[in-house]
């Protein structure tokens, strides 16, 4: 199939894509255009309610969560993101539905609360009208993960489970989303030893770069053969339905995402 040529970054401010974004319905995002020309884009009521995106270090995956996550908020939803660096998404921190937590106790925390509200949803028995998606952004997840586990050891009684609350929460939050509107961007490889066998299952988009041949047939192996990974920036293979599609995603900065999420009327990025 003949590829298109597209620009080495696909910014938030290239003309009429700010329209394009604006114009999905509810619970859709774009994610980017693929290199036939094709709006490739994630839609959470469609298909199954959490996206996963894998890359190596520097692979972007960052830029993804905070793409995918401004734009679900843009249509009303919250959001809760998940900052083990502390410093990947500070313009979370600027915007009034969105709960930032960065250090492994403030993430436990959150996490713990984050059942308790997947709880509350579920008892509402499906009457969801007037309840606001709710956004995981969880950056880092296999490194997270890790120090939940660490982080519950320290203070874990003899009575208390061996798994972490938080880790059961998230969890929770992937095999129940759907029926509460809860969906989780996670950004790893979800462990079988941590969230359960066929974790990875419950992503029906999944977003891969520079990854392994590994990698590849562990996350989807129903698109064939695992590609050449690129180098290109910005440039991923978004997996949906058993197809592979070679894709120059959206590049949102910090400051294209406070402006746009505090000031919509501001056509300037």
């Amino acid at each position: 199939m003949k590829k298109t040529a597209l620009p080495k970054m696909l910014r938030f401010a290239a003309p009429d894509l700010r329209e394009q974004i604006e114009a999905l319905p509810a619970g859709a995002a774009l994610i980017g255009i693929s290199t036939t020309g094709r709006a490739i884009a994630v839609d959470l009521d469609a298909e199954c309610p959490h996206v996963l995106v894998c890359t190596a270090s520097g692979g972007g995956s960052t830029t993804v969560l905070r793409s995918l996550t401004a734009q679900f908020l843009h249509q009303g939803a919250h959001a809760l993101v998940l900052d083990p660096k502390r410093i990947a998404h500070l313009w979370a921190k600027a915007l009034p539905t969105v709960t930032h937590r960065g250090n492994v106790a403030g993430i436990h925390d959150a996490l713990v609360g984050l059942a308790a509200e997947l709880k509350r949803r579920l008892d509402l028995d499906g009457d969801l009208d007037d309840v606001p998606r709710l956004i995981v952004a969880l950056d880092e997840a296999d490194t997270t993960l890790r120090q939940l586990a660490r982080y519950w050891e320290t203070f874990r009684q003899q009575d208390d489970p061996k798994t972490s609350p938080a880790i059961t929460a998230l969890e929770e939050a992937l095999w129940a989303g759907r029926a509460a509107r809860v969906h989780v961007i996670f950004d790893g490889r979800p462990s079988a030893g941590v969230l359960g066998a066929g974790a990875h299952e419950l992503f029906a988009t999944v977003i891969l770069a520079r990854f392994t041949a590994d990698t590849w047939r562990r996350l989807a192996p129903m698109a064939g053969p695992a590609p050449k990974p690129g180098t290109h920036p910005g440039r991923f293979h978004v997996v949906q339905q058993g197809t592979a599609h070679e894709t120059q995603a959206v590049l949102m900065s910090d400051a294209d995402v406070v402006n746009w999420l505090t000031d919509p009327t501001d056509s300037e990025s």
